[in-house]
């Protein structure tokens, strides 16, 4: 079985529909793909309208998070971002198989997608201020109906010239956490997301912990207080993890007793990852989907 599970489409930050999301996946091989659009279940009914025979779909979101009161800084903090963001870390959390209806985890996806317009238009005006020709009204363009953020701000800035890649954008010269033009927004606390998504009956997995070149990462000590709060896992195989980080995070699984995921992080045109460029082993998926109560996956029929 070939399983990716992190992906997603425009109705947050990527460049396919859910329908397409799930035929190209079926095309890349996939047997099993989890649609994780940042904060928000919309894609949901279009993906399953459109799921071909063969190919499983696992719902999920990506929470956008923020540790705020994280123990001392470890060997997994990035030493040259540590200047940057001084009320907090950034992450994110993967939920899969949750109850999408449960109230209070509802609630909090809301507050955080009620954020993002006014935080967007924010990093509009820092870059104007910067001199970038950039307007709301383009950023407005390239996110479409999607929940807004800060890759349709990157796309603006490779319309314009002004980076090569949208990749290139995600530095403290632009849109990495606590860069020039950096806004933060509203952002659960991983340890309340953690509750709230057992609370749905999901499944929390801690989201390419160490992409270094993202800007800060906690430290391996908050990593294992957040598994003794009960978080399921950590992706490991991701594009933003070289073969040492990859390493030092099994290590570290294994030693918190933590599952370790596989995923392409895909979204499209709007980066370079291919679907099912990297992937999760059939057994820890299988465990992900045991320890599901709030959803199951949901099988292709064709349609």
């Amino acid at each position: 079985m070939r399983i990716d599970l992190h992906t997603h489409s425009t109705a947050s930050d990527g460049t396919d529909t859910p329908a397409e999301l799930v035929r190209n996946a079926a095309a890349a091989g996939l047997d099993v793909v989890a649609l994780t659009d940042h904060d928000t279940v919309g894609g949901y009914a279009e993906a399953k309208r459109a799921l071909p025979a063969g190919l499983t779909l696992v719902t999920g979101a990506e929470l956008s998070c923020r540790l705020t009161a994280a123990p001392e800084a470890g060997a997994f903090e990035d030493a040259a971002a540590s200047e940057g963001d001084s009320a907090g870390v950034s992450l994110h959390m993967l939920a899969y198989l949750f109850d999408p209806a449960e109230p209070e985890l509802a609630r909090e996806r809301e507050l955080v997608r009620d954020d993002r317009v006014p935080r967007a238009r924010a990093m509009v005006d820092k870059l104007r201020e910067l001199g970038v020709p950039i307007t709301w009204e383009q950023v407005a363009r390239i996110a479409g109906d999607g929940a807004v953020g800060r890759p349709h701000v990157a796309t603006a800035l490779v319309e314009l010239g002004v980076v090569d890649s949208v990749s290139d954008a995600f530095t403290s010269q632009w849109l990495a956490n606590g860069g020039r033009a950096y806004v933060e927004k509203h952002e659960l606390d991983p340890f309340e997301a953690i509750r709230l998504v057992k609370a749905a009956g999901g499944v929390t997995v801690f989201a390419h912990p160490l992409a270094l070149k993202r800007g800060q990462c906690v430290p391996e000590s908050a990593i294992a207080e957040l598994a003794a709060a009960g978080l399921d896992g950590i992706e490991v195989d991701h594009m933003d993890h070289d073969e040492a980080t990859r390493a030092r995070l099994r290590g570290l699984a294994a030693e918190l007793g933590l599952l370790t995921t596989g995923s392409s992080d895909y979204h499209g045109s709007r980066k370079t990852c291919r679907l099912g460029e990297y992937t999760t082993d059939p057994e820890i998926y299988g465990e992900i989907v045991r320890r599901a109560t709030g959803a199951f996956p949901v099988p292709g029929t064709g349609g």
